[in-house]
């Protein structure tokens, strides 16, 4: 199917037309010595501890001297690029992988997002009535009662008071429902989604409970509600 859909790509784009060799699907690692640019692809020659391997991927700022890593690779024989008016012998066609973070810059992210603004930016007294159904627990409630309710789903209806978009891959939103209090830290519980939310709205959610999560950098929580999906 991958190498359909490259091909298809290629056809599509006026590219030229290759033959496809049978096999199996590889990641090149390199450092890249030559970019060339049309309309769709980036062409890579890359260098790599194998020698010096082309490949081509969905079009990327991509800059002569980086290092990157070509996932899902096909090899295609002599493939001919109208285009560049170059045949190229084997060439791989690919996706570009996202550079991966190290532990300590995904923790400093993580430190980032919940150091650079107050827990909470809403104004004024928080008032949300509790979710019903399955699950269903009160922000104060998630906390007190964590023991009990780790690693099971839960529901929580609350105010979204801060959020922060993007860190490690997920979306990170504290709440509050104006129960428990700041005294004894029961008041506010920070949940993981790939949902978007805006400061203010007020959501269901549902999501596994998590207990004494460490984020690094010192961040460490004591109730998480990881990978919270919106619920009517």
């Amino acid at each position: 199917m991958k190498r359909f859909l490259a091909t298809l790509f290629v056809v599509g784009a006026g590219l030229g037309f290759g033959v496809s060799a049978l096999a199996t699907p590889v990641v090149i690692k390199g450092e890249v010595l030559e970019v060339k640019e049309v309309d769709i692809y980036s062409y890579l020659l890359l260098k790599t501890d194998k020698g010096e391997v082309w490949t081509a991927v969905g079009k990327a700022p991509v800059k002569k001297g980086a290092v990157v890593t070509v996932e899902d690779a096909e090899q295609m024989d002599n493939f001919e690029s109208k285009v560049l008016k170059k045949t190229f012998p084997k060439i791989y066609f690919g996706s570009l992988a996202k550079p991966r973070l190290s532990a300590s810059e995904e923790a400093a992210q993580v430190a980032s997002a919940h150091a650079a603004a107050p827990k909470t930016t809403v104004a004024g007294n928080i008032k949300v009535a509790k979710a019903t159904g399955a699950g269903a627990q009160t922000v104060a409630e998630l906390i007190t009662k964590s023991a009990s309710l780790k690693d099971k789903p839960v529901l929580v209806r609350a105010q979204v008071v801060k959020f922060s978009a993007a860190i490690m891959g997920k979306n990170w939103v504290h709440l509050r429902d104006g129960t428990g209090t700041a005294a004894n830290d029961t008041n506010d519980v920070l949940a993981t989604s790939q949902e978007l939310f805006k400061v203010g709205d007020v959501v269901q959610l549902k999501g596994v409970l998590r207990t004494n999560v460490n984020l690094g950098s010192g961040y460490t929580y004591q109730v998480m509600l990881e990978d919270a999906k919106l619920q009517k």
